[in-house]
């Protein structure tokens, strides 16, 4: 019989970060999803209870996990003005992106489903900049 050696996933640096782009989106997406499955569990209680209708709640609850993944990694980064840099750069357009995306949404579909879309649509842009944005500004700074 031959024993596999499993690789931990996520895979980290020396540093604690996530080390590859796959590994902090998916991480991310990940608790993206897992807060839409939360979410549409309260609100299926709150309908069923009758203290609200069905997609009356806020979808932005979704991102408190990817929130939460980038002050971990946030904290994980070397202290420096890099880290700060990015990171302002990328939750402004995190929260820009997700706004435009999520007004659009809300055309046709009710509170809850253009939230989904404007959390999903900032984990993603914000995964994007951070993790090419530190590393390039850290190469490029030195």
């Amino acid at each position: 019989m031959t024993d596999a050696k499993s690789e931990r996933r996520p895979r980290r640096d020396p540093n604690g970060r996530l080390a590859t782009f796959g590994d902090l989106v998916g991480t991310c997406l990940a608790g993206l999803v897992t807060g839409v499955v939360l979410v549409l569990v309260l609100e299926a209680i709150l309908s069923v209870t009758r203290i609200s209708h069905f997609g009356d709640t806020s979808g932005w609850l979704a991102a408190i996990l990817p929130v939460w993944l980038f002050v971990e990694e946030f904290r994980a980064e070397k202290f420096g003005a890099n880290r700060v840099v990015v990171a302002v750069l990328a939750a402004g357009f995190g929260v820009a992106a997700g706004l435009s995306f999520a007004g659009l949404a809300a055309i046709d579909f009710p509170r809850l489903v253009s939230g989904f879309v404007g959390a999903a649509v900032l984990a993603v842009v914000y995964s994007l900049i951070w993790f090419y944005g530190l590393r390039w500004l850290s190469h490029r700074a030195g």
